[in-house]
C-alpha cells in the first residue's frame, strides 16, 4: 500500500507513538485511514496524488565534500544568521583551503563572518543558503557529523549526517542568489 499522508497526521501518530507502547493497528477506508494506539483511534484522509518523483532532484554529480561537527556549524549558522536580512536568511559559505567563512550581511544591522577549519582542498568557491534551511537539517541530524556534497555555486547540494549514530537520510538544499 502507498499512500500520501498529511503531515499533521504524522506529528499526531508520532504523539501517540511517544506516549504508547509502540503497537499499532491501522485499516485502510476508501479515501481514510485509521490507526489504533493503546485504543486511542486517529481518523486521517489519505491525499489523493502520487508521489513527486523526488528522486530526479537528488544531484549524482556533486564532485566536492566538506565534513563538519555538527554542533560547530550549528553555532557558527546561529550567530551569524543573527545579522543576516530578515526577508532572505541568506548565508554565505565561502570555501578556501582548510577553511570555510560563514558570513552574512545586512545594510541596516552591520556584518557577520565565523571561520571553521576544515578538510577542503578544491578550488575556492562561494555559496549562498538560506541559514535556517541549513539549521532544519543539523537540528534533526543526530550524528555528531554531517557532509555537505556540492559541485558549484549555482547547483543543488545535498547534507547527510555522517556515522553511526542516526538514520541514513539525504537532505537537498538548493542555494540562492545573492
Amino acid at each position: 500500500m502507498r499512500v500520501i499522508l498529511p503531515k499533521k497526521t504524522l506529528w499526531e501518530l508520532s504523539r501517540l507513538l511517544v506516549d504508547g507502547d509502540g503497537d499499532v493497528r491501522f485499516e485502510s477506508g476508501e479515501n481514510h485511514l485509521f490507526f489504533d494506539v493503546d485504543g486511542r483511534q486517529l481518523v486521517s484522509r489519505v491525499i489523493d496524488a502520487q508521489f513527486p518523483a523526488y528522486d530526479r532532484v537528488i544531484p549524482k554529480q556533486n564532485n566536492k565534500s566538506v565534513e563538519f561537527e555538527r554542533d560547530r556549524l550549528t553555532n557558527a549558522i546561529r550567530r551569524v544568521a543573527l545579522l543576516s536580512s530578515d526577508r532572505s536568511r541568506a548565508v554565505k559559505f565561502k570555501f578556501a583551503e582548510g577553511t570555510i567563512d560563514i558570513t552574512s550581511s545586512s545594510p541596516e544591522v552591520g556584518e557577520a563572518t565565523e571561520t571553521l577549519a576544515v578538510e577542503y582542498a578544491g578550488d575556492a568557491l562561494d555559496v549562498c543558503f538560506n541559514a535556517q534551511y541549513v539549521l532544519d537539517f543539523l537540528n534533526v541530524a543526530e550524528t555528531e557529523s554531517v557532509r555537505l556534497e556540492f559541485k558549484d555555486e549555482m547547483s543543488q547540494a545535498v547534507m547527510r549526517p555522517v556515522g553511526d549514530g542516526g538514520f541514513d537520510y539525504t537532505y537537498v538544499i538548493m542555494p540562492m542568489r545573492v
